[in-house]
């Protein structure tokens, strides 16, 4: 049981929490502000991000949606919810970044609705806006909802399986046992196999150490598991009959005609050998042990500053905690005040069990996923459903503590432990701020240069293939057009810590956790300004922009490379592109002999005996070159040397915006 349950004890409730709605005006206006308003800036980008929106662009085009489709080639690996979602709102929108992120959002939204809603009934008021606030402030949440992934849903689901397998049991409601049978069907459309996976593991040992096993009839495993079955297993069906095996695959790689159909790349490749690390085109990376382990705490800030008094705290309850996940009828609540009537004693009784059982569930939910991704291959954003439970857990016991009275053996509010968090981030913050406005000085005589790209170092750390690798290629030069966000965020850093550590120090608990989320949702606004900034760099839209604008509708669009480097240009000018080395092979700078890569999405479906021909390698390039309808060529910065030395003499250069160069075959 946590200190705030407790008889006798009535903390000051803040005007804000007086009443739901007020809460949710803040909570609205923080979504807003810093979710909301990120919705249309930047365009899309390449690689991942516009990769995605293709595929959601010919599903809403094409009407087929079953089979994705990225530039006209089978796209198998994912499975269909985001892209349906996407699709749905570019019918209602158009073909834009706005309807393309808004599914993402609006996820995020949903898990801070959900978080109040858990939160609430655990551990009360406070808690509850904390949850919220957590989920719509925290560092991770926002940086991975900046592109097309479907974490923010795939979270959502999973959580609203776990609430209403958790609720259904404790009050007998067999209506959310199935809305839980629902939820983790749509959470496997939204990601695959990774969601049962995930609501298994954390409700089975949940049964074990409660001894809820014995309730198995509750949970209507049968009715449950058609209804299932009824709503994830038709898409799936229905992809393994339009894209079956072809010839006679052998092994794991594909070969032209004879591949393996839907069932095997999705099942076998995209989930068990991914795991392994033996996943057939290999295009990502594994951090290391510990940048995996501090990427947590980076993601979760600033609400990881409270990690280390959560766990304490967890740790002197703990025996109080396990004697309150096993409570039933037959314990006397002997801490409870003989002055409680009967009615508010069964309900302080039935708080403290489910807080109890929420802790449990999600602690075990939570370290799954933690421990199963830092086995697994993993890209930082893999751990976005921990978020959740983390964020959830974080605040019922900052809430308790908040709430417990000064005096007293517990942690309270006036403990060491919150004020040190405070001042540690006070400390980080004036140092940050000092080091922007170092930068803001050094770069005071610096022209603004709109193009960031061109100041970049393009160190190549993680051969980009981890979703931070371009904060590496940051240089001195860079900072001078960075100057808006860097100021924002130097005042921000500056301001914020040390009042929330003088208001902690003053007793002021509340103020004092909300200066801590009001100073990190005004760094992600200027984070999301820096981003943009980033935006000629991320993203082609300027080039598509100006092939909308000479290409004719007979006018071809090339790229060289694999179609991730350019597709936001296929998207934004709705063109099929001819790739050329645009599946398992490319010329390195300086070399006539072809290299292997590994990082093309096309490689499975461009096996395909029906597969349009738009893969070509230089030998095809050169004779359609300045022949036929107008050719719009685009290169990223890698092949440039490349290409201009193949093409020499033949190339009209239209437009070179950071790395990338867009070329045309005759002049215009």
């Amino acid at each position: 049981m946590a200190e705030s349950t407790l008889p006798g004890v009535h903390p000051r409730k803040p005007a804000l929490l007086s009443s739901v709605s007020r809460s949710w005006t803040l909570l609205l206006l923080v979504f807003l502000a810093v979710h909301f308003a990120a919705l249309f800036s930047p365009p899309l980008l390449d690689d991942a991000d516009a990769t995605h929106a293709n595929a959601a662009q010919h599903m809403a085009k094409s009407g087929d949606w079953v089979t994705l489709y990225v530039n006209g080639i089978r796209y198998l690996e994912k499975p269909p919810l985001p892209y349906w979602m996407a699709a749905v709102d570019y019918h209602i929108f158009g073909y834009n970044v706005f309807a393309t992120h808004l599914p993402e959002t609006l996820g995020v939204l949903a898990c801070a609705i959900l978080a109040w809603l858990w939160a609430h009934r655990a551990y009360g008021d406070r808690a509850a806006f904390y949850a919220a606030l957590g989920m719509l402030t925290s560092l991770g949440v926002f940086l991975w909802t900046r592109f097309f992934i479907p974490e923010s849903i795939l979270t959502f689901f999973i959580a609203l399986a776990l609430y209403c397998f958790l609720t259904g049991l404790d009050d007998r409601r067999p209506t959310r046992i199935y809305v839980m049978y629902a939820s983790l069907a749509i959470a496997a459309l939204a990601k695959g196999l990774i969601a049962p996976v995930f609501f298994l593991a954390a409700v089975l040992p949940y049964l074990v150490i409660t001894g809820e096993w014995r309730k198995w009839r509750q949970l209507r495993p049968i009715t449950g598991l058609l209804l299932f079955l009824a709503i994830a297993a038709p898409w799936h069906i229905l992809a393994g009959i339009r894209n079956p095996d072809h010839g006679n695959p052998v092994g794991n790689v594909p070969a032209p005609g004879h591949v393996h159909g839907f069932f095997y790349f999705y099942f076998i490749n995209e989930h068990f050998l991914r795991f392994l690390g033996k996943r057939y085109p290999h295009d990502y990376n594994k951090q290391p042990v510990w940048v995996f382990w501090i990427g947590q705490l980076a993601w979760l800030f600033p609400w990881s500053l409270y990690f280390p008094v959560a766990i304490r705290r967890a740790w002197r309850n703990r025996r109080i905690f396990w004697a309150d996940v096993r409570y039933d009828a037959s314990n006397t609540l002997h801490f409870l005040d003989p002055k409680s009537t009967a009615y508010e004693a069964a309900r302080m009784a039935a708080r403290v069990r489910f807080r109890a059982r929420t802790g449990l569930l999600l602690l075990i939910y939570a370290a799954f996923i933690l421990v199963f991704f830092s086995i697994s291959t993993n890209q930082e954003y893999y751990t976005w459903p921990a978020y959740f439970p983390i964020l959830l857990l974080t605040a019922g016991s900052l809430a308790s503590i908040e709430e417990t009275p000064d005096a007293g053996r517990w942690i309270n509010n006036r403990s060491k432990w919150l004020t040190g968090a405070h001042a540690a981030f006070a400390i980080v913050g004036i140092v940050a701020a000092m080091a922007l406005t170092a930068g803001l000085w050094s770069s005071r005589n610096l022209p603004y240069v709109p193009d960031i790209g061109t100041l970049l170092a393009h160190r190549g750390v993680g051969d980009y293939s981890l979703a931070t690798s371009h904060l590496f290629d940051l240089t001195g030069p860079s900072f001078a057009a960075l100057r808006l966000p860097a100021a924002l965020a130097a005042v921000a850093l500056l301001i914020g810590p040390l009042v929330a550590w003088v208001l902690r120090k003053r007793g002021h608990a509340f103020e004092s956790t909300v200066s801590v989320a009001f100073t990190a949702a005004v760094f992600l606004i200027a984070a999301h300004i820096a981003f943009v900034r980033f935006g000629p760099m991320l993203s082609s839209r300027t080039m598509a922009d100006t092939i909308n604008r000479l290409a004719s509708p007979a006018d071809q669009l090339l790229i060289y490379g694999d179609q991730a480097d350019g597709s936001s240009v296929i998207f934004y000018t709705q063109r099929q592109a001819l790739l050329v080395h645009g599946t398992n092979s490319y010329f390195e700078p300086d070399s006539d002999h072809p290299q292997q890569t590994f990082g093309s999405s096309m490689i499975w479906g461009a096996n395909y005996p029906d597969a349009p021909h738009i893969f070509l390698d230089d030998k095809d390039l050169l004779p359609m070159w300045d022949t036929g309808p107008r050719k719009f060529l685009f290169v990223p910065g890698e092949y440039n040397a490349h290409v201009e030395q193949i093409l020499h003499g033949r190339l009209y250069k239209l437009q070179e915006v950071s790395d990338k160069t867009l070329y045309t075959d005759r002049p215009l």
